[in-house]
């Protein structure tokens, strides 16, 4: 009975000296609700924009084939594609400047005493050319000429490099307007800004769309005019203050 007792002691001796740790670091490691931007706190949003003449063009055209077969539609479409980049190839535009956006052959259908009468099949091959804003005319003509028969559109728009640069100055912009506007909250309350607690950006870019192209009689060239691209930012942020006093 006794070897059984001993090691039963020492359990309920553990167990008590566990309970009594337990409750200073439970206690210690509570969490009572309180962070670093306790006090008084300013939500504020700014916005700022920057702009900058297009650097990038988009041009939009297809090549369309209609027929009484999809065979004969999609091979019509094929050959006068590569026509047209054939011919854009020849103009100086880059391969990888010429993708395609979309491409279907579909059924035609006209309606014959109430019911729908299969009429035909239309090909159509739609593609995205990217070329300088100063190209974009000469390369709607070259690709008329080679074999597009529609322009979807023309967007004059940023490059990649130069749309961050943008961003940059608007958000610059943005948090200098957010800051001037909690300056002034904090000062009409009666506090002064001593730093930020949190901010989050958002933002978003406008391209400029081109829907006309402009044209001359006979022969003349087709030219754009594109304008400015601007880029917007937001930012929102949280300051914290404190007393002026």
């Amino acid at each position: 009975m006794r070897s059984r007792s001993v090691p039963l002691v020492l359990a309920l001796v553990l167990v008590v000296l566990l309970a009594g740790c337990a409750a200073p670091l439970q206690a210690g490691g509570a969490d009572d609700g309180t962070d670093d931007a306790d006090g008084p706190t300013i939500d504020v949003s700014g916005t700022g924009t920057a702009s900058a003449d297009a650097d990038l063009a988009v041009v939009r055209v297809s090549v369309t084939a209609r027929g009484d077969g999809a065979d004969a539609v999609r091979g019509q479409v094929a050959t006068d594609a590569e026509s047209m980049r054939a011919a854009l190839r020849d103009a100086g535009v880059p391969e990888d400047a010429v993708t395609t956006e979309s491409f279907r052959v579909s059924p035609r259908y006209d309606r014959v005493n109430d019911t729908r009468e299969l009429v035909g099949y239309e090909a159509v091959h739609a593609f995205r050319i990217e070329v300088a804003p100063d190209r974009a005319g000469e390369v709607v003509d070259v690709a008329v000429s080679g074999g597009a028969d529609r322009v979807d559109g023309v967007g004059f728009t940023l490059t990649d490099e130069t749309r961050a640069e943008l961003r940059e100055q608007a958000l610059r912009e943005a948090v200098e307007s957010a800051r001037a506007d909690a300056d002034a909250i904090a000062d009409a309350a009666g506090l002064t800004v001593t730093g930020v607690d949190r901010a989050a950006a958002g933002g978003d870019f406008s391209p400029v769309f081109q829907d006309r192209i402009a044209e001359g009689g006979g022969d003349a060239a087709t030219s754009f005019e594109p304008g400015p691209v601007t880029v917007s930012a937001t930012v929102s942020v949280t300051y914290t203050a404190d007393s002026s006093n």
